[in-house]
């Protein structure tokens, strides 16, 4: 069965010294890079996202008079209030140096509306709008994601859970995904949460 590999936001914002940096989010990259190296060799798509944000976006606690790491209401939904960070053709927002862009046949850009985060791949956060991510996999006939990236506990969680609801098979490459962890187990809880909607999780050994 063809299979397509879907990077998560690999930014350079959520990064190292990134504006928004998960811990360790670096030593994702090479997994990355591996992953996509079995993808290519067997011909099979690999995709990778991009928070793609406007620089006045709501989620930006600057712009809305809160506080980053503070949880809130914007536009009906709970929102976490977020740093400045992946806005729309800045260097933070790039995808990170070392990974082997090469390869990435399909770019998808998320959270451009200002009025609405969005954390999964597929829908903002009210799933009010889609990204073109499910209309192009049903064009390539492909049902069975393999997915890694930051972070594990918010855009990776809610891309896979997404999936799974449109009827996708979905594995998760645990050791390419780091966490925010704003609480201290939310990547573990995260984890968990998908495997029981009917995620596999796997290591990178296991593709």
């Amino acid at each position: 069965m063809k299979k397509a590999l879907l990077l998560v936001d690999l930014q350079n914002d959520f990064c190292l010294n990134g504006a928004l940096a998960v811990q360790d989010g670096d030593a994702v990259i090479d997994i990355a890079n591996q992953a996509m190296s079995i993808f290519h060799q067997r011909d099979w798509p690999i995709i990778a996202t991009l928070d793609w944000h406007p620089a006045n976006h709501k989620s930006f606690a600057i712009n809305s008079g809160t506080q980053p790491g503070e949880v809130g209401t914007l536009n009906g939904l709970t929102q976490v209030w977020w740093p400045i960070h992946c806005v729309q053709h800045t260097p933070g927002a790039s995808l990170h140096p070392q990974l082997e862009q090469q390869y990435i046949s399909k770019r998808i850009y998320k959270g451009q509306d200002a009025e609405i985060d969005s954390y999964s791949a597929f829908f903002d956060n009210g799933k009010r709008s889609a990204t073109e991510l499910n209309q192009w996999l049903n064009s390539e006939n492909i049902q069975h994601l393999v997915i890694l990236g930051l972070a594990t506990d918010y855009c990776v969680k809610f891309t896979v859970l997404d999936a799974l609801e449109l009827g996708y098979q979905a594995e998760v490459i645990a050791d390419g995904c780091r966490g925010v962890n704003l609480a201290t187990n939310d990547s573990e809880k995260a984890l968990h949460e998908m495997a029981t909607k009917g995620a596999r999780i796997i290591q990178l050994n296991d593709i």
